[in-house]
């Protein structure tokens, strides 16, 4: 049985614990198959979200494509480079012991429902992150606790390969290519709030577009080669010198206030990767956003913990605690190198005594601060941190516990029975 058994390490549990397809290792999307890839990367989008699993020779445990699989509830393991080509036709993933049967076996595939987990109410003011109009839809169609996730987040980049635009080639055109971008993002926001219940909002985290990954998805505008593109010119740091995307977003706006009205108000904006009060207040002017359109930031860096009191008082209308960057930025472990993975500690106690002083600053300043978790930690977040705002989640982990809520009184019920 161990030559048909293949052992490797879970970046992203799904909702069941045996998932069972057949092997694609094409680039191409192939509906409800199991997708084998050397990495993840952004150019896989369209094989990845319709994969039922996904197994890889490389990778961490919040790699942005990790997290997107983990928000789509899409399991995804790891395992020895070498191994790969063993994976062809049947095979079958058993995520409670973290390996893969090569061929045609048994499993039982079972909803994983704890009831002894956090519930609903522990989330505070939650917020969905999401890839896709779907996730919207698969939470509010999750009962009537769904009414407890206030907000939506998404980033621009995924909204872009959701939508397949390919943003750096548009900013590198034009005037009219610019603003196409710009209304093309207007267009896929204005469906998503459709989709929203009546005191729902979206938050729309700027482009932030790393350079290795936008060499994926770009085809005729330059991208520069970085020798650590982690550390380089994306974020705030990239904003910053774009006229163009300041042009795209000032469109994109114009198109949510002529056909959204009042409405367009539940279209929010962050900042990403920023650093201190000074880069905020410059990329506030560079945008030239009026002053009625809030802009939220996400802390994500060492110096942005120690700058959230100045970053309140600059006029950050939110915050939100990154904690998948911030735990790599602490710990100087990149969170998608598995050879550092033990290294890599969501619940470091120098992580979390960052967040606590972002949480704190943040409440003593009056500014809303809302804290990201995986589902596997957010029962140690709840003990451990000062009660932020609200916490975000991945959608499947989110709808877990909002699930659960559901599912509660009649397990309870069936305890008595017994």
């Amino acid at each position: 049985m161990n030559g048909r058994r293949i052992q490797g390490f879970l970046l992203a549990g799904g909702t069941q614990s045996v998932v069972r397809g057949i092997c694609n290792s094409t680039r191409n999307p192939v509906e409800g198959s199991i997708l084998v890839a050397p990495s993840l990367e952004a150019s896989l989008y369209d094989a990845i979200v319709v994969a039922r699993a996904v197994v890889c020779g490389a990778g961490g445990l919040t790699g942005h494509m990790q997290s997107l699989c983990r928000g789509r509830g899409i399991p995804v393991l790891r395992v020895d480079q070498a191994d790969l080509d063993r994976l062809v036709g049947e095979v079958t993933l058993d995520l409670e012991s973290e390996s893969v049967l090569l061929g045609s076996e048994s499993g039982i595939e079972a909803l994983v429902m704890g009831s002894g987990n956090p519930s609903p109410d522990d989330l505070g003011s939650a917020c969905a992150v999401i890839a896709d109009v779907q996730d919207i839809e698969t939470i509010n169609s999750s009962g009537p606790e769904a009414k407890r996730v206030e907000s939506f987040f998404i980033r621009e980049e995924f909204l872009c390969l959701a939508a397949g635009l390919r943003p750096l080639d548009a900013l590198h055109g034009g005037p009219a290519d610019i603003a196409a971008y710009g209304q093309a993002v207007a267009d896929r926001l204005c469906a998503w709030v459709e989709a929203l219940l009546p005191d729902q909002r979206l938050v729309l985290r700027l482009l932030d577009l790393r350079s290795d990954h936008a060499a994926g998805v770009t085809e005729t505008a330059p991208v520069a080669v970085e020798p650590n593109p982690e550390l380089g010119l994306h974020g705030a740091r990239w904003l910053l010198e774009s006229a163009a995307y300041r042009d795209a977003l000032h469109a994109m706006l114009g198109s949510l206030r002529r056909r959204l009205g009042d409405e367009a108000r539940r279209v929010h904006l962050s900042v990403p990767f920023l650093n201190d009060e000074e880069e905020y207040t410059k990329l506030r002017a560079h945008l030239e956003l009026p002053d009625d359109v809030p802009l939220s930031v996400f802390i994500e860096t060492p110096a942005a913990v120690h700058a959230t009191p100045a970053i309140c008082a600059a006029g950050a209308s939110e915050l939100f605690v990154g904690i998948k960057d911030l735990v790599q930025f602490y710990l100087a472990a990149d969170r998608t190198n598995h050879l550092v993975a033990g290294s890599y500690q969501t619940r470091h106690p120098a992580v979390l005594d960052g967040v606590r002083r972002v949480v704190e600053s943040a409440r003593a300043a009056g500014t809303p601060v809302r804290v990201f978790s995986l589902g596997a930690d957010l029962a140690h977040y709840l003990e451990q941190l000062p009660t932020p705002d609200g916490y975000m989640m991945c959608t499947a982990e989110l709808q877990q516990v909002v699930l659960q809520a559901r599912l509660r009184p009649a397990l309870a019920t069936s305890d008595q029975m017994l």
